[in-house]
């Protein structure tokens, strides 16, 4: 996994997590269901990342 895509991917979990946690702590669902997504897609990123690495070897 290149370090560039590693970083855009943890990026987008840990905005995405305090998207969802702050908009469902204020009430917002239509927010966090959005904060939800960005997390899901820095896990699926990372997960994508890890299967091109493992073609690699």
């Amino acid at each position: 996994m290149s370090a560039s895509e590693k970083l855009k991917a943890s990026a987008e979990q840990v905005m995405g997590k305090a998207v969802r946690k702050t908009a469902h702590a204020l009430g917002n669902e239509k927010t966090a269901l959005k904060g939800a997504a960005l997390e899901a897609r820095g896990k699926a990123r990372r997960l994508k990342e890890k299967g091109k690495d493992a073609f690699k070897d």
